[in-house]
């Protein structure tokens, strides 16, 4: 049996196809589009999907769409009632579009298929789950697990902000909800938003710059925002927010609490912001602790689940592992909204129809159903070599142990190197195939990326790719990781001593110093976002780490993705070439074709490249 699996019209447009119960393809579709986070309707990502599986849509049998837009409207119209004639704003603006085009989805969605299979009843095949329960499925189906606590938590679905579920086998029971307006997700947006930063897409620069700050307001936000429960559960103040009756997050009552205005995209970050930051991560971290730890001692079930927005902050996943409640904890990798459409296709396909889950060890090293979310498109030798001819680059084709050698050797010379490999990435985070590397060892990688590669603010730090069997040699951690979810501090025979280190300094001075003997991948409190690299899952990124290993006794590289501030992880070989040739990246591997910077036509370079996307 194929479930198509949708998420789209709010935001991360996202398609998935899952086959007799096993994933076959997903992606979202601003990687296509090269809008970054499209909300549009993925007609390209559904392409892709079908494509991958070598079926027409007709061949498909059932149409799953994340959510339910009736229950959505529904809230829309009780929040103004509620909060008028205060929310009538927001409302009047936002009811002509639900009217033109979302509250009828399902018709919207029957035009949009309708000229893929003209002759199938849409109104048979198509399929709507509720957004948390897509959430929580995109968690628990895919993970090692039997049986698992599942946590959810995001800014808003229909109603709901926060979810327990508990899954067994197939069935998965949504248990409880906190509704709209209290919620988690929407806190930190509040924050990003005070901080300068775009909401549904500056949150992970939020966290970001928190340890640049310290948590001086925590008391303040417990006493003043949040009501905090013993439990976990939470009410929020929404004297102090705008997002049921405004067009912004926060209001001049939330500006007076914390010593004044939002702060302006363009304006300088003070240290008044760093710890306002810091402060919002620590709440944060809190209630997810004190969510997880109430639950297992609720449930007695001994894995735990998460997904929705709110499980892509990686610093407070690593500290629910650390805190030890439970034996084990998987994290789905697109957590967001682009999941939402592999959860809905998950949920018809084990729940509604009975397929079984595939058979996957929790013991085994990287193994679980998302096949190291490499479910994106790869592209042919031939299709590769027919992109760099046509742009007119130079380059040389490699044996695979050539390219490797070549690649790891560029990475120990000090180059930054496009890694363009096999399938992309499914979820916000480059795990190896689309990616820009570094040497984790070099003291100016950090800044030589951000500034001349990347464009993007100082301040953000890089995560590290390390060999799986080697992680607990560097890091505080021996636990997989392959998806970059999870927070772990480099280990303390890596670091620099106290003196050197500078603990005296405040702010982004701290940014300039050196910390550790991965300069490039540690934080400025000593942490990493640690992926794990598995021989299993992706053996050719693996290869490349142990050369890179055997020729500088370090199994530890920068890991970010192949794109600059604003666009979208690169798709297709031209998306690589055209970057490349736009940005300060030394070499570029794109499959096996392997080609340096210097060897290229001045004439190919693409000016302003990263002025073409808007910033984030």
């Amino acid at each position: 049996m194929r479930i198509l699996g949708l998420s789209a019209f709010y935001h991360d447009s996202a398609a998935a196809l899952v086959e007799d119960g096993r994933i076959v393809a997903a992606a979202q579709e601003e990687r296509f589009s090269r809008r970054k986070h499209d909300s549009g309707y993925p007609h390209h990502a559904i392409a892709y999907c079908l494509d991958e599986a070598g079926v027409p849509l007709r061949d498909v049998d059932r149409v799953a769409f994340y959510d339910k837009p009736f229950l959505t409207f529904e809230r829309l119209l009780e929040t103004s009632v509620a909060f008028a004639p205060r929310g009538f704003r927001s409302f009047r603006l936002a009811v002509p579009l639900w009217i033109k085009e979302k509250l009828f989805q399902k018709n919207l969605l029957r035009r949009k298929l309708r000229p893929l299979a003209p002759d199938v009843d849409w109104d048979a095949k198509l399929l709507f789950a509720e957004h948390h329960q897509s959430h929580a499925a995109s968690a628990f189906y895919p993970s090692p697990f039997r049986d698992a606590v599942v946590l959810t938590l995001d800014g808003v679905g229909e109603w709901a902000t926060t979810s327990v579920g508990i899954g067994h086998d197939n069935d998965l029971e949504m248990t409880r909800e906190i509704h709209f307006p209290h919620s988690l997700g929407l806190l930190y947006s509040a924050f990003t938003f005070y901080t300068g930063f775009k909401v549904n897409s500056g949150e992970y620069k939020l966290m970001g710059l928190a340890p640049y700050g310290e948590p001086k307001y925590v008391q303040t936000i417990l006493d003043h925002l949040i009501d905090l429960k013993a439990d976990g559960t939470f009410r929020l103040d929404l004297d102090y927010f705008d997002y049921c009756t405004g067009l912004t997050m926060t209001n001049g009552t939330f500006d007076a609490l914390f010593g004044g205005p939002a702060r302006k995209p363009n304006e300088p970050l003070t240290q008044r912001h760093m710890d306002v930051a810091a402060s919002a991560q620590a709440v944060i971290e809190e209630a997810v602790l004190r969510l997880t730890r109430s639950l297992r001692k609720e449930t007695g079930i001994r894995y735990l689940c998460l997904a929705g927005g709110v499980a892509l902050n990686c610093v407070a996943n690593g500290k629910v592992l650390r805190d030890g409640r439970f034996d084990d904890v998987w994290i789905q990798p697109a957590a967001g909204d682009a999941g939402g459409a592999l959860g809905a296709a998950l949920l018809a396909s084990h729940r509604l129809f009975g397929e079984p889950r595939p058979s996957v060890s929790p013991s085994a090293c990287g193994t679980d159903a998302m096949r190291g979310a490499l479910l994106g498109p790869a592209f042919s030798p031939d299709e590769i070599r027919a992109t760099l001819e046509a742009a007119g680059a130079r380059y040389e084709t490699l044996a695979d142990d050539a390219l490797i050698d070549a690649t790891a050797e560029a990475l120990a010379a000090g180059q930054a190197v496009g890694w363009f490999q096999g399938r992309m990435e499914f979820g916000p985070r480059a795990l190896g195939n689309r990616s820009i590397l570094g040497d984790a060892r070099s003291p100016t990688m950090q800044k030589t990326l951000n500034l001349k590669v990347k464009h993007r603010e100082s301040f953000r730090p890089f995560a590290p790719s390390v060999l799986r069997e080697d992680v607990a040699d560097w890091f505080a951690l021996d636990h997989d990781s392959p998806y970059m979810l999870l927070v772990a501090d480099v280990k303390r025979s890596r670091r620099r001593c106290d003196v050197e280190m500078g603990e005296a300094r405040f702010g982004i001075d701290r940014l300039n110093v050196l910390r550790s003997d991965i300069p490039a991948v540690t934080h400025v409190d000593y942490s990493a976002r640690v992926q794990t690299v598995h021989r299993k899952t992706n053996p050719r990124y693996h290869a490349l780490l142990e050369a890179f290993k055997a020729r500088t006794g370090c199994p530890v590289i920068v890991n970010t993705s192949f794109n600059v501030r604003g666009e979208p992880i690169v798709c297709t070989p031209a998306d690589a070439l055209r970057c490349f040739l736009g940005t300060d990246i030394d070499c570029l591997a794109v499959g096996n074709c392997f080609l340096r910077k210097a060897e290229q036509d001045p004439a190919l370079r693409v000016e302003a490249y990263e002025d073409t996307f808007e910033l984030d």
